[in-house]
């Protein structure tokens, strides 16, 4: 049982078990949490207070803003919901943006203003976790990840302290925002640095064929390709319903010259089995998707399966992927490209792992009965082990497991000595755990 201290200090911006609020409190996008507790920022004031409340009792914290993080399914602890602050504000091509803010509404005041950012891929994804995580979106090759768009953040730290972060001020601090996860505090606003745009070129390219001879359309394309584009396979099964059933490949240009985007992606439409759909312009916010929210009735199956940041995409790796779905009738596929501007940050501007890679990869099986029995999902996790044993790390923002080994599969360990030494600094006793922990060294 919570103490009642922490409600009555935090009046009724605190819910616990009981409470009127509660079960409608402890929903959120991706599932239904049982914490201890649940706390309602609406100000910084509120944060500092929450956090310094919680850790004094010893209660783990979860920071949850777009919620979409799987970790607000863990049971106990104490969980700050951010979503109210959600300012988005423009200085020139700064923009400041509330922690609990979520992308669509981002990419709507930006695209008012000719302005865009390499985002995720999904209006409701939370700006906070997909930062802090990376963030691989539909302009990677353009512009990089989300976190390499980021310049400066507030962040309340374990001890309550608000602290104003940009790599002049707190460098370490800077460093390990961008791709290191929630580890080091709340952070109650994002600053980024936008890019002018005023539309993209966007659309579908449909695959009517075998997916290895397109897959290496797509590998040999990209490397002298223009940064503007940026590719997108995915094949998924009828039952997934965030995508049509069947392969594709989404076409994103960063800008509105319709005609160069075409031609980056003449030599791809001249493979047997690539078809166009529907490519022209839109307007930058048209492009991120709307993902379901959870639903208690259907839960989502297992996933047998993974990801991979791939340094290359060599004919065996085409091979795995190709083959791994093709033997789980109900999986999915998806690869999407990077280099460009991902590629040229160095190692010590960012947390995030392997800026050599050359694509990011996902195949997973679903566990649905009937169509996977033990034989099978330890036949689909070998395949994939094997895949994965090809990359040079593994994205976090791409997993709904909350199993902490995740953490050495997603950084080398320079990084995470590294990321364990700001730790130390910002949360020697770990208060904020609720997530791909890095342990204080």
């Amino acid at each position: 049982m919570v103490n009642d201290d922490i409600s009555a200090a935090l009046g009724g911006s605190a819910i616990r078990p009981g409470d009127p609020d509660w079960d409608a409190a402890r929903r959120f996008h991706s599932g239904i949490g049982d914490p201890a507790l649940i706390v309602r920022a609406s100000s910084v004031e509120d944060v500092r207070s929450a956090v310094a409340l919680a850790a004094r009792e010893g209660l783990e914290i979860m920071v949850r803003g777009g919620g979409h993080s799987a970790w607000g399914t863990l049971p106990g602890g104490a969980t700050i919901d951010i979503a109210a602050l959600d300012d988005v504000t423009l200085d020139g091509t700064r923009v400041r943006v509330g922690g609990g803010a979520r992308w669509g509404d981002v990419a709507r005041l930006l695209s008012s203003r000719g302005l865009g950012l390499s985002s995720g891929d999904t209006a409701s994804v939370g700006v906070g976790g997909l930062t802090l995580g990376g963030g691989i979106g539909l302009m990677v090759r353009a512009w990089g990840l989300a976190c390499d768009q980021l310049v400066g953040a507030q962040v309340v730290t374990a001890a309550g302290d608000v602290v104003e972060v940009d790599d002049v001020a707190q460098p370490e601090l800077m460093w390990a925002l961008r791709g290191g996860g929630g580890n080091f505090g709340v952070v109650t606003r994002f600053d980024f640095e936008a890019h002018p745009l005023t539309a993209v070129v966007a659309g579908e390219l449909g695959i009517e064929s075998d997916a290895r001879p397109v897959l290496r359309a797509m590998r040999d394309l990209l490397p002298h390709a223009p940064r503007e584009l940026t590719l997108t396979y995915m094949d998924v099964p009828p039952m997934d319903p965030s995508a049509p059933a069947g392969a594709s490949i989404a076409v994103v240009w960063a800008g509105d010259d319709e005609n160069a985007a075409r031609a980056a992606i003449a030599p791809l439409l001249a493979t047997p089995g690539v078809v166009p759909r529907d490519l022209g312009l839109r307007a930058y916010p048209d492009i991120l998707l709307d993902g379901p929210e959870f639903d208690p009735d259907a839960p989502m199956p297992g996933f047998v399966g993974g990801n991979t940041l791939l340094p290359r995409l060599d004919d065996d790796a085409i091979e795995r992927l190709a083959a791994f779905r093709e033997a789980n009738a109900a999986s999915v596929l998806l690869l999407r490209s990077l280099g460009g501007a991902y590629g040229d940050v160095p190692p010590d501007v960012s947390a995030f792992p392997a800026r050599e890679a050359t694509w990011f990869a996902m195949a997973g099986a679903f566990d649905v009965p009937g169509l996977l029995d033990a034989a099978g999902r330890a036949r689909a996790l070998d395949d994939w082990q094997a895949i994965e044993a090809r990359g040079a790390g593994v994205y976090g923002n791409f997993t709904t497991s909350t199993d902490q080994s995740w953490v050495e599969r997603m950084y080398a360990p320079p990084t995470l000595a590294r990321l364990a030494e700001v730790k130390r600094t910002w949360d020697p006793g770990n208060v904020f755990s609720r997530n791909h922990n890095v342990r204080p060294a």
